[in-house]
């Protein structure tokens, strides 16, 4: 591994500890997301508790939190497997964000902005499967869940060198929906928009 290539590492997992739902809730002096409805400080949670234009605000944050380290990357040469780590790291900050006492998100949005770069059609293709089953189940985890198991064989359609990076980075965000799926086949995930018993837990 090349010392820049470190660096962007590095720098990766330092730009997606930046929390953008604490921040942008703080901003419009909203509840902290951390500690209402799932207590996940994603772009989800954000709906329930301040609104769409919140929501929006965070998703497009979080999804530059992988798009620019990974182009950034692309653009110095590095190759598509350290690519795939320097995406990891973008996703791990946002996991396990050290900004924030280590309490993040699940990774989807950042983990989309990551794949970005590899194409706009690979990144239509993954936003109609979440939106559709987003839209025909309304359960955002089994939207991301079926979405992450798809990304890998989109691209490999496309961009077949991408493959293993992209699998990669999808078995982590399997790995950190792992309460969300238990939750799913016992039947007690919340829907997106649900806001019952005090704003649920959910993805």
């Amino acid at each position: 591994m090349t010392p820049l290539a470190l660096v962007m590492i590095i720098s990766a997992y330092l730009l997606g500890s930046i929390s953008s739902a604490v921040l942008i809730c703080r901003v419009l002096r909203l509840p902290d997301p951390r500690g209402v409805g799932s207590n996940n400080p994603g772009a989800t949670n954000v709906l329930r508790i301040g609104g769409k234009k919140a929501a929006v605000a965070v998703l497009l944050c979080d999804m530059l939190k992988g798009t620019i380290p990974v182009w950034g990357g692309y653009f110095l040469g590095i190759d598509s497997i350290l690519l795939g780590v320097i995406a990891i790291a973008a996703c791990l900050g946002h996991m396990y964000p050290i900004f924030f006492h280590f309490k993040g998100g699940k990774g989807v949005a950042t983990a989309l902005g990551a794949i970005a770069p590899i194409g706009l059609d690979l990144t239509a293709m993954i936003i109609a499967t979440w939106l559709s089953v987003a839209f025909l189940f309304r359960y955002s985890s089994l939207a991301a869940l079926v979405t992450v198991l798809l990304a890998p064989f989109y691209t490999w359609m496309i961009k077949p060198q991408y493959t293993l990076p992209v699998a990669m980075l999808c078995c982590l965000i399997v790995f950190r929906h792992h309460q969300n799926i238990k939750r799913l086949l016992e039947g007690t995930e919340p829907k997106v928009g649900e806001k019952k018993n005090g704003l649920n837990k959910a993805s």
